[in-house]
């Protein structure tokens, strides 16, 4: 009856498929993120929100799972006219409170916001370099020198550094570091800062803390109050933790710290340095604080439910579902009707012209009743039309399969190359086309927690990336 649902499941797509068809089990499918889009089950009555959603996007993509229309639902003339949400972490709310709420920069992974927040501190130390303690001193070449290292330690090697490559070689150069009215903070920012670095640290608890203690850092300096205020209770509420666990030795021999970050009257006159000095001391003790607890430090997350209640979302200003309808439309044609040359040559990973793109968008404007605002969207959206419609029906598994040709033919490959190629023709076969960078990450990292070139040679990474930049330029004109 019920099935859970990862990419590390065995036949992932087929118990998706069979979700898909009433008669079928699983009748209940649990997932995260292979659930949201592409999913067209009419008869979906339930929908339960168990995670925290906060793109706008995302909220009403998943949304979108149960507003498909079903006729004789129940019984003959007995139709789909309504759906339930189940939503514990208060998603509904969010939403409705903030409707014109716009998707932000939240997807930045931890290690590019370290990396960020280093370069806007070492940019604030420099600005103030004349007033600058011996401490702040200190920080600003421990700073500098964190971030050369970084960027030393991205190889060219990885297709993603390859193509920020002249970026790299201007700052890999440690002498570049001493001069800092030569460094461009923002060019820094932008062009390295999502780049994959071999320096890697893998206690994601200290690293957690460290974007806390930098975040507080460069509130001083910025002299936000709000923000610090906001990020002090994090830091107490993790002082406390520890607190609890002064059984194990390396967190009692802080004690005296700990103690003192948890009263008022230290954070009186709390300056960057002793911050850092903060940072250092207990960054590698925040693991060791109870599970349990952990909810305590990371998140406001509640563990009791609650009582029940209703909430009145404000849907008509959104114009989500009015597109999501039309996908789902266009979806349910565009399967019926893949025996049509534009639409079997995507489906089927041969190239499309622009008489096909055009031959589409006839199709989609009829499907659209003619709002020329739901295919502009669409093109917006998809990086255009051919990729849109790709996205709706994906890529035959067959042809997802010869694209990647001698690749998944070699008889040389070892279990993790094999399941990473797997999880390409997976991702091909659900969604059509993807990025590059997808490889980097997660189903991919849960493979590969280094990207491809750790079991895959440059010769191979090559093939590899030049194939999936080929299967999308085939529904591109």
């Amino acid at each position: 009856m019920a099935r859970v649902i990862t990419y590390s499941t065995e036949y992932a797509q087929d118990l998706i498929d069979s979700f898909s068809i009433k008669e079928k089990s699983p009748h209940i499918a649990i997932s995260v993120d292979m659930l949201d889009t592409g999913i067209d089950v009419p008869e979906v009555v339930n929908l339960v929100f168990f995670k925290i959603v906060r793109s706008k996007t995302k909220f009403w993509q998943m949304i979108g799972r149960g507003t498909r229309l079903c006729k004789d639902l129940y019984f003959s003339g007995e139709d789909k006219k309504f759906f339930y949400i189940f939503d514990y972490c208060k998603n509904l709310e969010y939403f409705s409170t903030n409707p014109e709420t716009v998707d932000g920069s939240s997807g930045d992974s931890l290690d590019t916001r370290l990396f960020k927040t280093r370069v806007e501190i070492l940019q604030k130390l420099n600005e103030n370099k004349e007033n600058n303690t011996k401490e702040e001193q200190e920080i600003q070449k421990e700073t500098s020198k964190n971030l050369q290292e970084l960027i030393s330690n991205m190889t060219t090697k990885n297709v993603l550094v390859r193509a920020k490559r002249r970026y790299v070689e201007k700052y890999r150069d440690p002498s570049k570091w001493k001069e800092h009215s030569i460094l461009n903070y923002e060019e820094i920012s932008n062009e390295l800062s999502m780049l994959p670095s071999q320096k890697i640290d893998t206690d994601e608890d200290a690293k957690h803390f460290d974007n806390t203690i930098l975040k507080l850092q460069l509130c001083i300096l910025k002299k936000d109050n709000k923000g610090f205020t906001k990020l002090q209770g994090t830091v107490k509420a993790i002082a406390s933790a520890l607190e609890l666990q002064e059984s194990i030795p390396s967190i009692r021999s802080q004690m005296p710290l700990i103690q003192e970050i948890i009263t008022d009257e230290w954070w009186k006159d709390v300056t960057v340095g002793m911050l850092e000095h903060v940072r250092k001391k207990l960054r590698q003790l925040v693991k060791l604080i109870e599970k349990t607890k952990k909810n305590i430090v990371y998140t406001n997350f509640a563990e009791t439910i609650g009582d029940d209640s209703e909430v009145d979302l404000q849907i008509t200003k959104t114009g989500f579902l009015d597109f999501e309808k039309f996908k789902s439309k266009a979806r349910e044609y565009l399967k019926s009707h893949e025996n049509k040359l534009a639409i079997n040559k995507l489906r089927n990973n041969k190239p499309i012209t622009k008489l096909d793109l055009e031959e589409l968008e006839k199709i989609l404007l009829s499907l659209a009743d003619n709002d020329t605002g739901l295919i502009q969207k669409a093109k917006e959206n998809s990086s255009g039309l051919g990729l849109f419609v790709r996205s709706l029906i994906g890529l035959d598994r067959t042809a997802a399969i010869e694209a990647l040709g001698e690749l998944i033919k070699d008889s040389t490959a070892n279990a993790n190359q094999i399941k990473f190629l797997d999880l390409i023709v997976e991702e091909l076969t659900k969604d059509g086309a993807m990025e590059d960078s997808r490889l980097y990450q997660a189903p991919f990292t849960d493979v590969v927690p280094t990207g491809p070139e750790t079991i895959f040679d440059e010769n191979k990474i090559d093939k590899l990336f030049n194939k999936i930049k080929e299967i999308r330029n085939k529904a591109v004109a």
